[in-house]
């Protein structure tokens, strides 16, 4: 079994990379490659694309990519394993609103918008460790509870149209969506490559996920 990082120009790649092989070695899941060519990416069991900084920006180094979009419908029709991580959750949206509006995906029905925490003294970025509340059971959730903590750095987050697409939120002066999920399709708001235990966690039960 091979699983993909996607390498477009955005996202903490050797971080992931060390993350999934760790996980790797404790599941018996497979090889982890870190790559920009889409066929690699094609023959791939499973793919995770990274994603740190400006919706826009992210969208386009993706694009810049020749082949990688095509390459990656294909995967999701499929219906092969996907884990969208920060911005790379974010790109499954239908559109980002951050400095205007972008095109995503369009994976998951719903929009990137920025939050305004109720408590202004909360600051934006939201930065750091909060606790999971999840909102519907999951496969990759297994084995995490409510309560546990993950690492998160953004200012916008995923609003899906469908509810029952919103699999977990975190409370910053207000919920933030802090997952999401649709098929085989799965991503986090937060970094699981600097969750410790419990994003160690989520990425092994991603690489033995059979959606």
């Amino acid at each position: 079994m091979t699983t993909a990082i996607i390498d477009y120009g955005s996202g903490n790649l050797r971080s992931a990379e060390k993350s999934f092989q760790r996980a790797a070695r404790e599941v018996g899941g497979g090889e982890i490659i870190v790559t920009a060519d889409p066929e690699i990416v094609r023959k791939a069991d499973r793919v995770v694309l990274p994603g740190v900084g400006a919706f826009a920006d992210c969208r386009a180094g993706l694009l810049a990519v020749e082949g990688m979009v095509e390459v990656l419908e294909a995967h999701r029709a499929a219906g092969k394993p996907f884990f969208g991580i920060c911005v790379g959750m974010q790109l499954l949206a239908s559109v980002g609103r951050e400095f205007g509006d972008t095109q995503g995906l369009g994976w998951i029905d719903g929009a990137i918008e920025k939050f305004v925490p109720s408590d202004p003294a909360l600051k934006i970025p939201h930065m750091g460790w909060n606790a999971l509340e999840i909102t519907r059971e999951h496969p990759l959730f297994d084995g995490v509870h409510a309560g546990d903590h993950v690492y998160f750095v953004h200012s916008y987050h995923f609003m899906p149209e469908n509810t029952d697409d919103a699999l977990a939120h975190v409370d910053y002066g207000g919920p933030i969506t802090a997952a999401v999920g649709h098929g085989a399709i799965f991503g986090t708001q937060f970094h699981p490559e600097k969750s410790q235990a419990v994003g160690l966690r989520i990425i092994g039960n991603f690489l033995r996920w059979e959606p």
